[in-house]
């Protein structure tokens, strides 16, 4: 671990340690009863600290949006910083939110492994942390609220191969790697196209999550590969830089298919550019992520994994998913 990382864990002034996981106890900081939650900042309010992993991605832009709608209807303060898909970013960002003397961390990791320092720091200032999407592989969390990504990739990869008959040549274009849930959205995917003896997967490209980077993966994939009938992306960002690569290429007859159900990729389903998505609601993401916080602040008992809902959506059913996402 590089010698920064080490300075952000033992910088930080230590009041008292608390447990932020279960089956742990230890004095809880800032004078709090133990089992409660620390006091409110000095204007009353719960204050919630949100590091989010990006904002150059229109899904975190919306789940930021929803964090914020939320916490205003909730009467709490959210400070939300940005770590634009970087870990040093993320690292300060987490400093900067633990010498505000938040109560609360919700904290969507850039890499599952690389982000556990920000954890630990809260951890020993007696801050709970809360994750969402991407789950940490240490550090102490409160809560977790997450998705099925096995499931979500296992449903696509279904889909897909529904669409092309059950044969066909297919690309994958997947996400952070070094994150569960690209890791996983591959495996779901990856499992169900193996159960089509006729579906031959030429190409699994990592893209980041990124729409500039699936474009010109895949416009390499397009050059290397003359017939491909079927590409999945791990997220609408890389479907729509797909689609983008494959109208440059004037491919034709190509089925996208991907996840997240974005306002741009719903628009796609509607364009017959996307054939569908596993579609989790960002606004509604973002509101779950303060109401929980919340929730811990108040020294609440939740479980220490929520899965929140998702749901397939192609032509049959975009409109009703537009509408869902507007809520």
């Amino acid at each position: 671990m590089k010698k920064w990382m080490y300075l952000l864990l033992t910088t930080i002034t230590l009041v008292t340690v608390s447990a932020c996981g279960a089956g742990n106890s230890s004095a809880p900081a800032n004078g709090a009863q133990e089992g409660s939650a620390a006091p409110a900042g000095e204007t009353g309010k719960v204050k919630i600290g949100y590091a989010i992993n990006t904002l150059n991605n229109p899904f975190f832009v919306a789940v930021k949006k929803g964090a914020e709608q939320e916490a205003e209807k909730l009467g709490v303060e959210l400070v939300v910083v940005n770590a634009n898909n970087d870990l040093a970013t993320q690292l300060q960002g987490v400093e900067d939110l633990i010498q505000q003397k938040i109560n609360v961390l919700i904290l969507d990791p850039v890499d599952s492994k690389g982000t556990i320092p920000a954890a630990e720091a809260a951890n020993k200032a007696g801050i709970k942390v809360v994750t969402t999407g991407r789950e940490l592989e240490g550090g102490e969390t409160v809560v977790h609220l997450g998705y099925d990504e096995i499931m979500h990739g296992v449903t696509a990869g279904e889909f897909l191969a529904k669409q092309l008959g059950e044969k066909g040549n297919v690309v994958e274009l997947q996400g952070i790697m070094g994150t569960n849930v690209a890791q996983d959205r591959s495996k779901g995917f990856q499992e169900a196209i193996k159960k089509s003896a006729g579906i031959k997967l030429l190409a699994s490209q990592s893209a980041d999550f990124d729409r500039a980077k699936a474009m010109t993966v895949m416009e390499n994939i397009l050059q290397a590969n003359p017939e491909i009938n079927g590409v999945y992306a791990a997220n609408d960002e890389m479907a729509l830089g797909a689609v983008q690569a494959i109208k440059s290429a004037n491919r034709t007859g190509i089925v996208v298919v991907s996840n997240d159900g974005t306002a741009d990729a719903l628009q796609a389903i509607k364009a017959d550019e996307i054939a569908g998505t596993m579609a989790i609601y960002p606004n509604q993401y973002g509101q779950k992520a303060v109401q929980v916080a919340q929730q811990v602040a108040k020294g609440e008992s939740l479980a220490a994994y929520m899965e929140l809902p998702s749901i397939f959506v192609d032509k049959n059913n975009v409109d009703e998913a537009i509408k869902e996402s507007q809520n």
